[in-house]
């Protein structure tokens, strides 16, 4: 099992440039029900990812902010207060588990640095969820170790 199982194609993520505007990023977030998206800069490297909060906090801490203020804003000025690990396309599972545990999506970039994608953490659990089933008793999955049958909750 390697990174590239689990990738979700650039082509299909839902990403910004960091010149983009602070308003292209409320309405690109808002359309797609993100609360966060990767960054790709011009040259097509993984660049950081942008969060509601990140938004939040900016106009929080921006006295007199109006919204006709976040078509001047880009998204590239905006401080960022977590920084999502990329990991290459052959990196090994246990560095994507690790950052799956902690980001809500790992980027995933390729041997020259581009931007090629994300694993989401959702489809990692999805993955481990239909392992764990498979092994349930009576799914076609292992008797437990004692070989008696479990006992059925609540009895």
């Amino acid at each position: 099992m390697n990174v590239a199982f689990f990738l979700l194609p650039k082509s299909e993520v839902v990403w910004l440039s960091p010149r983009s505007t602070m308003r292209q990023a409320l309405e690109r977030m808002e359309r797609h029900r993100y609360s966060a998206v990767p960054l790709v800069d011009d040259d097509g490297r993984y660049a950081g990812t942008l969060t509601e909060g990140d938004l939040l906090w900016y106009i929080k801490n921006t006295p007199g902010f109006t919204f006709a203020d976040a078509e001047r804003v880009l998204v590239r000025d905006i401080p960022r207060h977590l920084q999502n690990e990329p990991v290459r396309v052959y990196a090994d599972m246990r560095d994507l588990v690790r950052l799956a545990a902690v980001q809500n999506f790992v980027p995933v970039v390729d041997d020259r640095d581009r931007f090629i994608g994300i694993v989401r953490r959702r489809d990692i659990i999805e993955y481990c969820q239909r392992l764990l089933l498979a092994r349930e008793p009576g799914e076609g999955g292992q008797e437990p170790a004692t070989g008696q049958r479990a006992a059925p909750p609540g009895a």
